[in-house]
């Protein structure tokens, strides 16, 4: 033990340690002098949006059956997908056995809403009513075939789990509009019939490698919002401030010692739990709003955990100008019986986001908010197994498929793009994952190509190195 004027004694392991981390320091010093100067701030130049709702439909939505509606597949149903259509795209293990790709055509009627014209399936009457608020993309394409990467994708930028996420990046580079809740918040909610659908992992809306302050934090519709916020029995608010200040004076005493940024996040995180033990049952109370608020949602709404209650959360999270709020809503995932699983997850969705727009726009709030409304991928316009015109399931398909935006600096009763006549391939105004990406940071002000973190000897951005802010869908 060596004998030190601030530290008191100072072990071996605490003298190796301190020359490691200087030796570090130069190192970066000189690695970051020959590189370019630091990120500049966010945003880059004057925002359309403060905040985002994404509604992130888990399993991937048919978009024949929904937003795309191809007439052709009724004369050609049963008859293969042609050759120069199919262009020898790789399918998954579901269908790879299939001697034939066969045409299916959607059972559903579509029809057109709107001043705008937009032609939505009879699924969507709420989503019609927004015909006009909304700008519908057709000819959104990912690179992924299957659900974890493809979320993964659309969610980090990259089909390997690792990471930040959308709301992560968005943290990152604008922070907070309330120190009471977390930049980026989490909700879940599940198909009211059937199979959950595909797991989703916490990894989803997790910080990867930048601070871990910037994950998004989940809030449970039963028991208790956040696990771990209540104080325990016993312990008064008094005692949990002389408690929280005390571990802030030994947390920063070993940030002196240590340097490890993630004590400073360990600090930041216990207050903002401490401020969260009074906002979170504020906006969790739902009980002041009006029955024209739960009939425009619907009767879910009522019901925690649902997709219209999460709805209604969203838009509460949306009046406290938290940045980022991600839904998630499972079950989409319809490789068979279609015409029996897809109207209800179209029934579980479709109200509530419609009535998220409808409730957004009459409070002022939509002008500074964007909403997207999308899936993993669409479905293909062949069929899984044997097709019937009543009974019917569809693969995965990534080649194309439809998403919707409205709010902030979004062209609404607008359609971007078109796929081909079978829906297989998108024929104009292709728009990539990467390209969604960029264009929800251009309206909140971020130009994508300087929203960096150095990580591991490497720059890495939301959208890797691809991606452009799609000017044809901007007001």
């Amino acid at each position: 033990m060596t004998p030190n004027s601030q530290y008191g004694l100072v072990s071996r392991r605490d003298l190796l340690v301190r020359s490691g981390y200087g030796l570090g320091a130069i190192g970066l010093h000189v690695l970051g002098a020959a590189e370019s100067p630091a990120a500049p701030a966010f945003p880059n130049f004057a925002p359309k949006a403060k905040r985002v709702i994404f509604l992130f439909q888990s399993g991937g939505p048919s978009h024949l059956d929904l937003f795309d509606h191809k007439p052709i597949l009724q004369d050609r149903f049963g008859e293969d997908i042609p050759e120069s259509v199919f262009k020898g795209q790789r399918v998954t293990g579901m269908v790879a056995h299939q001697a034939r790709f066969q045409a299916m055509p959607s059972k559903y009627a579509f029809q057109r809403h709107g001043q705008s014209g937009i032609s939505l399936s009879e699924l969507l009457p709420h989503t019609a009513g927004i015909a006009d608020d909304i700008c519908l993309i057709r000819s959104v394409h990912t690179e992924a075939i299957n659900h974890d990467p493809a979320i993964t994708f659309f969610q980090t930028g990259s089909q390997l789990p690792g990471r930040p996420s959308m709301g992560a990046w968005v943290d990152y580079g604008l922070g907070s509009s309330n120190r009471d809740l977390p930049a980026f918040v989490v909700l879940h909610s599940v198909a009211s019939e059937g199979p959950g659908g595909q797991g989703l992992l916490a990894r989803l809306w997790g910080a990867g490698f930048l601070p871990s302050r910037h994950q998004g934090v989940q809030f449970r519709s039963s028991g208790d919002p956040v696990l771990y916020l209540n104080d325990p029995l016993g312990m008064t608010r008094h005692q949990r401030r002389l408690m929280l200040d005390g571990a802030a004076r030994l947390n920063k005493l070993q940030h002196r010692r240590v340097g490890d940024p993630e004590i400073e996040t360990r600090i930041e995180q216990y207050e903002m739990a401490y401020r969260m033990q009074a906002s979170v049952p504020e906006l969790m109370d739902v009980s002041a709003e009006t029955e024209g608020t739960y009939k425009l949602y619907g009767s879910d709404s009522r019901k925690p955990g649902t997709f219209a209650a999460n709805c209604l959360l969203a838009r509460r999270l949306a009046e406290r100008d938290v940045r980022f709020v991600q839904l998630y809503h499972r079950g989409w995932d319809h490789h068979g019986e279609l015409p029996k699983r897809l109207p209800v997850s179209a029934r579980d969705t479709d109200q509530p986001s419609a009535a998220l727009v409808h409730d957004l726009k009459q409070r002022g709030l939509l002008d500074d908010t964007l909403v997207v409304w999308a899936g993993e991928f669409g479905r293909t316009p062949y069929a899984q197994g044997d097709p019937k015109p009543d009974d019917y399931g569809r693969d995965h398909h990534g080649k194309c498929f439809s998403i919707w935006m409205a709010g902030a600096g979004v062209k609404p009763g607008h359609v971007h793009g078109s796929t081909d006549e079978y829906g297989f391939n998108v024929v104009e105004g292709a728009v990539s994952i990467y390209d969604v990406q960029a264009t929800i940071l251009h309206l909140l002000g971020i130009d994508h190509e300087q929203l960096v973190y150095r990580f591991q000897g490497r720059r890495f951005r939301l959208t890797d190195t691809e991606g452009r802010a799609v000017n044809e869908v901007l007001s």
